[in-house]
């Protein structure tokens, strides 16, 4: 993607936890180190079950003197519950500040120099009432910009920043191999190692205990990844996510979200080692690809 354009993302809200306590409550349950957010650094990172298993993905900031997870608005108010539940006597105040703040995913050739940052995961910086942060997943992402909501679409174009075009910014998070919540992922069951998080910033390996950090060393340093999402290429009529991958008569993976002939499947390992193999999903040929930040 060449052109420098927007897209604001309506499936995206923000709840700021805010209190003398925020950040060491973070820190005790979330998979990343909540010391290295600053107003010059965010992070990605996800809530796990006591079991290690994915219930809430993430990113986080420093903004308004809170942190404030950018997360799926659809599900604000579930996450909101969970943490709630471990607040206990925490000095800590849970706010939606969806209905006041926007956040659009600005993409393009040398995107973050034009907010005056580096691109580098994660690199923050103060924007006209806002903030604007590289994706800290991968720099190959853009950035994303936290605007006031009424403001939001005049500022970017302010910036010098187009409308991006319908489906133009999920493209480039298939085409990278990018998983969107839990669309991708699936509540209660899915392994974070599993859909890239080693790679993608998403866990802290030096922190100290969090909830569900048990089962995600153990996966890493006993070698127990067996599958990993990964993106491929559609051709035919696109499958439904949770179809079946097949190969040869057997269940080699299974689709997850797709559009316009890109897709992300969780695919075992096993079989993407054979370059020459054919997989078909439906009606669909499936071809994985390994996305180049992945080490598998």
């Amino acid at each position: 993607m060449a052109r420098q354009a927007y897209t604001l993302l309506d499936d995206r809200g923000l709840l700021a936890v805010d209190g003398k306590d925020g950040r060491e409550f973070l820190q005790g349950l979330i998979s990343n180190d909540t010391d290295r957010i600053a107003p010059n650094c965010a992070i990605y990172a996800a809530l796990l079950t006591p079991q290690g298993k994915y219930l809430h993905d993430f990113f986080v900031l420093q903004f308004a003197g809170a942190l404030v997870l950018d997360c799926e608005r659809e599900r604000l108010d579930d996450l909101k519950k969970r943490l709630t539940i471990y607040k206990l006597r925490a000095r800590v105040e849970l706010n939606d500040l969806s209905d006041d703040f926007a956040v659009a995913a600005v993409t393009g050739d040398s995107t973050a120099e034009a907010f005056g940052l580096v691109a580098e995961p994660g690199r923050a910086t103060t924007f006209v009432g806002g903030l604007v942060y590289v994706d800290p997943r991968l720099a190959a992402a853009g950035a994303r910009a936290v605007l006031p909501r009424t403001e939001a679409k005049q500022t970017l174009a302010d910036a010098g920043f187009a409308v991006a075009g319908d489906g133009e910014y999920d493209a480039l998070r298939l085409a990278l191999g990018l998983p969107n919540g839990s669309l991708d992922l699936v509540v209660g069951k899915s392994i974070l190692l599993e859909s890239g998080f080693g790679e993608l910033n998403g866990v802290d390996w030096q922190k100290g205990c969090y909830m569900g950090q048990e089962l995600t060393a153990r996966t890493k340093y006993r070698g127990l990844v067996k599958k990993r999402l990964v993106p491929v290429a559609v051709d035919g009529p696109l499958p439904e996510p949770g179809t079946p991958v097949m190969r040869d008569g057997k269940e080699a993976g299974e689709m997850r979200s797709g559009a316009d002939g890109r897709a992300l499947a969780l695919m075992r390992l096993e079989h993407l080692e054979d370059a020459g193999a054919t997989f078909t999903a439906g009606d669909a040929v499936i071809s994985p690809e390994k996305p180049d930040w992945a080490e598998f």
